[in-house]
């Protein structure tokens, strides 16, 4: 099998995390509008589920040929995610929406696009070289 090029990975990396701002979206206005819970608690718990939810998808899709061939496994790979992914979206999310939001006024909705875009090539890089490298083969 041909390795994708690096640019397609972003682009698949990309097309996965528009479906998780879309899960993150939905959930932040769950728990803010619905539940009524506070908008950083909300963005906490909201970037989270999207950080599973798109750990799965770039195991399957982004980092597929990659994932194969790790002898570490999925938990140690999801372990991976979460502390750099995880870790660099939900504080990265967490402190940009304080400071677009409660220093600034900036609507959340809005606020969360902007915070999610900023921690994107971070995440991105993270996914490449640390959860999903190449030298890890069987």
């Amino acid at each position: 099998m041909i390795a994708p090029t690096l640019f397609r990975r972003y682009v698949v990396f990309n097309l996965v995390g528009g479906l998780g701002i879309a899960v993150q979206l939905a959930l932040l206005h769950v728990f803010t509008a619905g539940l009524g819970l506070n908008y950083l608690l909300a963005t906490g718990l909201a970037v989270e589920a999207a950080v599973l939810h798109n750990f799965f998808w770039h195991e399957g899709g982004t980092w597929r040929d990659r994932a194969r061939l790790d002898r570490a496994g999925r938990w140690t790979r999801l372990l991976r995610f979460q502390i750099s992914n995880g870790a660099i979206s939900v504080c990265g999310n967490v402190m940009l929406m304080q400071l677009l939001v409660g220093t600034w006024g900036v609507n959340y909705t809005l606020a969360n696009l902007a915070s999610i875009t900023a921690c994107s090539i971070v995440n991105f890089l993270a996914g490449d070289r640390f959860v999903f490298p190449e030298t890890r083969r069987a």
